[in-house]
Order: C-alpha cells, then sequence, then structure tokens
C-alpha cells in the first residue's frame, strides 16, 4: 500500500513537473516568434511594410482619433475620386480593432506609444499567440511533444514570417491566429462534446470573419471534415455538438460584419455548410429513431427519413440554384473561381491574374517557404493513420486542402504553413519517442526491471493516449467505472513483462541506428532553425518602401518612395488630384494625404481600366482622359536606371490588358513591336525612343535615384475668338509647322 501511494506522489510530481516545463517552454517559444520578427526594425527602422498595410495604418489612425461610430459611417472621399469608398462597408475590420483596442489599453495603462509603434508590432504580438494556438491544436491530436514541436516550428516558419515582420501591418497577422485557434476550439469540441467551447468556436469564428476574407476556407473545410466522418461511419453526438452551433451562431455572427453582410447565406463558398448541415440532422435524426424503435420499424422509419431528407436536400439545392443562377459567376467570387479553375483569372479577369500574390508559386518557393517540412509532411500522415481518430483525420484533410490551394495561388502557402507545422511537429514527436525509447531501453545503466517498467508504463502512456482519449468519450460512466475496478483488481496478479516481451512490445531499434538516427534528426532542425533565421533576416525582413542593394562599395540606400511622397505633401494643394497606376494608391493617400484615382482595393474594373488605357496611350490621348478626371499631377515608376524590377514598365503589359477589357481599341499585339535602340538595365534589352518632347506634360520633381517621376498636367491653351484672328492663327500655325516639318500642336 505504502509503495502504490509512494509511486502516485512520484507520478503526480512528474505531472506537475512536466506541465511547468511545458509553460515554460511555451513562453519561451512566444518569445521566439517574437524577437526572430524583430530584425526589420533593428536593420531598418520601425517602420509600416508593403502597400496595403498603410491603408490598414490610416484606417487605425481615423479609429483611434474619431472613435468606433465614425469609422464605421467614414466616407473617403480622398480614395477613388470622384466615386469615394463607404470605409465601414468596405473593409475587414478585425486587424484595426485589435490594434485600436491594444493602443487604448496601453494608452490607458499609461504606457504612451504611438499608434505607428502598436501597428508595426502587432503582427510580432499575434504570431506569438499563433504558436501558442498551434500547440493547443496539435495537443488534442497527438499529444504534448507533438504540440511543443509544432509550435516551435510555426514560430519560425519562413511562410507565416513573411507575411507577420515587424511593420507587415495586412490582415494576415491577426487572420492565421483566428485561423489556427477556430480549427483548435473544433477539435477540443470534437473531443469533449462541450457546448462552451462550441460556443466560443462560434465567437472565434466570427473573429475570423471580421479579419481576413479568408474565412470561406474554414467554412468549407469544417463541413468537409464533418461529411467525411459521416461517410466513413464516424458519427457521434459530438460530432453534432461540434458543428451545428458553428453554422448557426457563425453564420449569424457573419452576417453582422459589414463586409459580408447577407453574403454569408447568400453566395456559393457559404452553400456547402447548409447542405452538410441538413445531413447531418437527417443522420441525427436516423440515430435517434434507431435507439428508439425496433429494428422492424426502424426500417419502415428509415424509409421515410431518407425519402424526407433528400426531398430536402434537392428543395434546398433548388433554392440555391434559383438564388445564384442571375449570377454571371453562379454566386463565386473571382478569388474563388481562380481558385477552382486556375486559368479562370487570365481569362476573363486579368485584374486579379496581375496581382503577383496571385500567381501559382514556383517549386523552389515551397523549399524556401516550409524549408525541411515538405519532406517531414509525408511522415506526419502516416503517424496520424496510426490510429486514426477524429482529430487527426481533419488535419489530414487540412493539409491535402492547402497543399492543392496554396499551388494555385503563392497568398495561400500562407494556409499551408500550419498545417506543414503541424504535421511535421506530429512526425518528429513520433520519430523522437521512438528513437530515444530505444536508446533508454539498450543503456546499461537502465536495464534493471524496475526502470524498464517504469519507461515501458510512460512510454506506452505516450503511445496509446490518443487511443484512451477517443475510447474514454464513448464510454458511459458506469463502463468507466467497472474498467477501472476490473484493472485494479487485475493489478496485483498481473506478473512483470520479460525484457524480451518489452523489447518486442516497443519495437526497439538497435542501439547504434537509434543514437544515427537522432543525431541526422538533430541536424535536420538545426539546418531548419539556420534557415528561418536567414529568410527572417534577410529575404522578409526589407521593407518595400526602402529599398537596399549590395555592392562592392558597400551598402546603398533608395528612399526614393518616401521622396516623392514627402515632396507631394509639401509642394501640391491639399486637394489636387495624383494619378498613378493602383499600386500605390494607398502609399500616396496615407504618406502624401493626397486623393488618387484609384488605388489597391481594386474595386471598379472599369476604373482602373480607365487609368490603364490612359497609361497606354499617346500623350494627347492620355492628357484628355487625366484632364476629364480632374487629375493635376501623374506619379510613374521607373527602375531602369537603379535596377528596380518591379516599376510601372514591367507592369505596362497588365495596364494594357485591363484597359483593353473595358475599351476595345487597346490591343495587346500593338504595344508587341521592337522600333528602337535603347537599353534598359532591368530587362537587359533594348527600347523605343530615346529622345522626345513632352507636349501636354511637364516634368516637375525627379527622386534621387530617379526611381519616381512626378509629372504635371499643363492647363490647356486659351482659344482666340472671332473668325479673322482664328484664321490668322491657323495660317501662321501652319506656316510654322510647314517650317520646323511638324505637327501642329492642337491646344
Amino acid at each position: 500500500m505504502a509503495a502504490s501511494d509512494a509511486h502516485k506522489g512520484d507520478v503526480s510530481m512528474r505531472n506537475a513537473f512536466g506541465s511547468v516545463l511545458a509553460f515554460l517552454i511555451l513562453l519561451l517559444i512566444g518569445v521566439l516568434a517574437f524577437s526572430i520578427r524583430l530584425f526589420s526594425v533593428i536593420k531598418y527602422e520601425s517602420v509600416i511594410h508593403e502597400f496595403d498595410p498603410y491603408f490598414n495604418y490610416r484606417v487605425t489612425q481615423f479609429l483611434t482619433k474619431n472613435g468606433i461610430y465614425d469609422f464605421w459611417n467614414w466616407f473617403d472621399d480622398r480614395t477613388w475620386y470622384p466615386l469615394g469608398r463607404v470605409i465601414g462597408g468596405t473593409v475587414y475590420p478585425g486587424l484595426t480593432l485589435t490594434a485600436g483596442t491594444l493602443y487604448w489599453l496601453l494608452n490607458s495603462l499609461n504606457i504612451p506609444l504611438s499608434v505607428e509603434t502598436v501597428c508595426v508590432f502587432t503582427a510580432p504580438i499575434f504570431s506569438a499567440f499563433a504558436s501558442w494556438a498551434t500547440y493547443l491544436l496539435t495537443k488534442e491530436v497527438k499529444g504534448v511533444g507533438a504540440g511543443l514541436t509544432a509550435a516551435a516550428l510555426l514560430a519560425m516558419v519562413p511562410s507565416y514570417i513573411s507575411r507577420s515582420v515587424a511593420g507587415s501591418y495586412d490582415n494576415e497577422a491577426v487572420a492565421i491566429f483566428a485561423l489556427i485557434f477556430t480549427f483548435y476550439l473544433y477539435l477540443k469540441t470534437l473531443n469533449t462534446g462541450s457546448l462552451f467551447y462550441a460556443t466560443l468556436n462560434s465567437l472565434s469564428y466570427f473573429y475570423m470573419v471580421c479579419s481576413w476574407g479568408g474565412y470561406t476556407f474554414i467554412i468549407n473545410l469544417i463541413p468537409m471534415h464533418v461529411l467525411l466522418c459521416i461517410v466513413t461511419g464516424r458519427y457521434s453526438s459530438r460530432l453534432y455538438i461540434a458543428y451545428a452551433p458553428l453554422v448557426v451562431l457563425g453564420t449569424l455572427l457573419a452576417a453582422l460584419v459589414p463586409v459580408v453582410g447577407f453574403n454569408a447565406v447568400m453566395t456559393s463558398e457559404h452553400f456547402a455548410s447548409f447542405l452538410v448541415f441538413i445531413i447531418i440532422h437527417v443522420v441525427a435524426l436516423v440515430y435517434y429513431i434507431k435507439g428508439i424503435l425496433s429494428p422492424k420499424m426502424f426500417k419502415v422509419a428509415l424509409a421515410l427519413v431518407v425519402s424526407v431528407g433528400l426531398a430536402v436536400c434537392f428543395a434546398m439545392v433548388a433554392v440555391l440554384i434559383a438564388l445564384v443562377a442571375s449570377s454571371p459567376t453562379k454566386g463565386w467570387s473571382g478569388r474563388s473561381l481562380s481558385l477552382l479553375d486556375p486559368t479562370y483569372a487570365s481569362k476573363y479577369i486579368p485584374i486579379i491574374a496581375s496581382v503577383s500574390e496571385h500567381q501559382p508559386p514556383t517549386w523552389p518557393s515551397y523549399f524556401m517557404d516550409i524549408n525541411v517540412l515538405a519532406f517531414l509532411i509525408p511522415a506526419g500522415i502516416i503517424a496520424c493513420f496510426s490510429p486514426l481518430s477524429d482529430a487527426s483525420s481533419f488535419v489530414v484533410l487540412y493539409i491535402v486542402l492547402s497543399v492543392y490551394f496554396s499551388g494555385v495561388m503563392v497568398r495561400l502557402m500562407l494556409v499551408l504553413a500550419p498545417a506543414a507545422c503541424i504535421l511535421s511537429g506530429i512526425a518528429l514527436s513520433q520519430a523522437f519517442d521512438v528513437f530515444t525509447r530505444s536508446i533508454k531501453f539498450q543503456l546499461p545503466s537502465l536495464s534493471d526491471h524496475s526502470h524498464i517498467d517504469a519507461g515501458d508504463a510512460s512510454s506506452e502512456n505516450v503511445v496509446l493516449d490518443d487511443t484512451i482519449k477517443t475510447d474514454k468519450s464513448e464510454d458511459t460512466p458506469k463502463e468507466r467505472t467497472t474498467k477501472r475496478s476490473k484493472k485494479k483488481e487485475k493489478e496485483p496478479v498481473e506478473k512483470p513483462p520479460s525484457k524480451s516481451q518489452l523489447k518486442k512490445r516497443l519495437s526497439v531499434l538497435p542501439f547504434e541506428a537509434s543514437i544515427v538516427a537522432v543525431f541526422l534528426l538533430v541536424l535536420l532542425v538545426a539546418f531548419y532553425v539556420v534557415h528561418c533565421v536567414w529568410a527572417a533576416a534577410e529575404a522578409y525582413s526589407a521593407p518595400s518602401i526602402v529599398l537596399t542593394s549590395h555592392s562592392n562599395d558597400g551598402l546603398h540606400v533608395f528612399d526614393d518612395f518616401r521622396e516623392a511622397y514627402a515632396w507631394l505633401s509639401h509642394n501640391t494643394d491639399v486637394d489636387d488630384k495624383v494619378a498613378s497606376w493602383w499600386d500605390y494608391g494607398y502609399q500616396t493617400t496615407a504618406m502624401a494625404n493626397r486623393t488618387v484615382i484609384v488605388d489597391n482595393n481594386t474595386w471598379n474594373n472599369t476604373h482602373i481600366a480607365t487609368v490603364g488605357t490612359a497609361m497606354s496611350s499617346p500623350e494627347k490621348a492620355a492628357w484628355e482622359i487625366f484632364h476629364s478626371l480632374d487629375v493635376k499631377y501623374v506619379l510613374v515608376v521607373f527602375g531602369g536606371l537603379v535596377g528596380y524590377p518591379s516599376d510601372d514598365i514591367n507592369k505596362f503589359l497588365w495596364m494594357v490588358r485591363i484597359g483593353g477589357g473595358v475599351f476595345p481599341h487597346i490591343k495587346e499585339p500593338d504595344y508587341l513591336r521592337d522600333d528602337g535602340k535603347a537599353f534598359d538595365r532591368v530587362r537587359r534589352t533594348e527600347i523605343g525612343k530615346k529622345y522626345f518632347k513632352l507636349t501636354h506634360f511637364e516634368e516637375v520633381f525627379t527622386t534621387h535615384h530617379w526611381m519616381v517621376r512626378i509629372y504635371k498636367l499643363k492647363p490647356p491653351k486659351n482659344r482666340i475668338r472671332g473668325k479673322n484672328k482664328r484664321s490668322k492663327s491657323k495660317t501662321s500655325s501652319t506656316t510654322t509647322s510647314k517650317r520646323k516639318g511638324t505637327r501642329r500642336n492642337p491646344f
């Protein structure tokens, strides 16, 4: 009795020590996830990156200054002139509300941080939260060890770092955390059958809807998993509790987000969840009837229920078809159709195809963004099948879909990263468990039977943890009590297994092979860590608004973008309109505080096509288009001198394609000819005319490295009234043009 009490005390002490150690490791993982994303601040400065984050930063400034009610009703007249934009109804507010809440909380605690500082560090903070959420999710699948490993992998994975470095103030900064946490709460509800976790799951899904349009991935993946469980005979009351409240409460909450609204029930991206909702109710009714009727009556009732269920499903399908029949895209958004048909955007919506994030990735980008995890994923999938549970089948389905979507659109590598880390964490944890157990079993100092029994018990608990977890939820309390009493009765009678039996049960590998395998796994992880640190420090830390290059004479910094925006801010009137390609709209509005014609929201294809037509038209036609839009300045980006590849010449064909999609007189073949002898350093090719003189535009500013050039529209010349003066002017101008041998300026 005393020995058993001492043994229980040792076990409880060991469990308490393991919990404290796991907590400390999680704390260090959070610090790692935060600190590895600070290279951009250390190497450069605390500045907002990229293009879209500048709009989010400007909206957050407005929110913190004017309050939430003015934010919902804000009509922005500095964008999409002369149309404007209703910000509250066209933006996903999750990121802005999160950063605004952090700002108010810190200032209420007398921590005087600026809005910009809060925006810069929001992404690193939520990357730590995402790592902890990954631990919780993986723990539900394969235990604590796999959870800690997966959390450490996600904290460093380059694919996630690329969108969460300090300064990357975009929707994905908080959305990836919301995505992982929603999946965790779904699996937690699935394992426990708790309505409390089901409610939290709906609230987490609501936060995801507020944060990112990628919430449609959740509302399609979870129904697919529910349908998979039903088809494979794994239906249970826990599955119903995990899914039904999510559809009802989650859809109602999603409809409260202005940018979503009735799209939560009217678009094809959400229809799968409703169909599975009907199916799971039919299956639940069948199981309920089976429990209260005799087998003979059950057959009759089954036929009736199935008939009614099919009729309801067909009626639902007919209603959905009627709702979307009037839409040319059948209720699908352009980006969703691009995922289902990778060629759709290039054929019909060039504005979507023109975005670099929407292009399919290359094979090297997988090694760049997830590195060695690509080789560990298959091992993780195999580990999920031994044994297969509801949670592990969800992870397998998650990785399959995310691999497909990441292969269609490079931006969705971000969705693949958590799944890759979860499966790689499972694979590494299982591999280390097998190899270290083999080493421990064969060490001379641990050859005693007492140590072997303890090691066997602990390892067996780890291996069979998922099986016990799965089985215990199915057992009734009475059955569990019976099993415990039987186990207690059998314990004194059982004989300790022999060493040969233990070796066979544990599948012990040779000692030398285990040592080599552990060394190789450590080497693999070390290679992953080195690659992740390099990617964070060099590949993904540079802000796009400040460019750098290395040469023999040292580091060169190109700060031309901010130089151009500062010139616009200080040398133009507040109400002046600036035209540029849509990539630079957000930055121009946020940094120069000037009205733009188009920006990165790309909601109006005709307006963007108008600007594209102006950019690809002759000077006089371009002047007329810009003048009709009340434009005073035109901003163009030129990288031919310093070797900047993402300039307007590189995007020129997209201007032609988008403009030609609306205005048929713009044809791409007209711009694909070689008729000059000038050299472009970026594209390393000869281009057209070198020497020309602008008639309707004048250059007013060029940055230090010629990257940004600003042109001003010349005003139209006054017309001369009177027939004689007009004819005299015509004669003189004709004579002058004949003398000079040039075309007459109509203005």
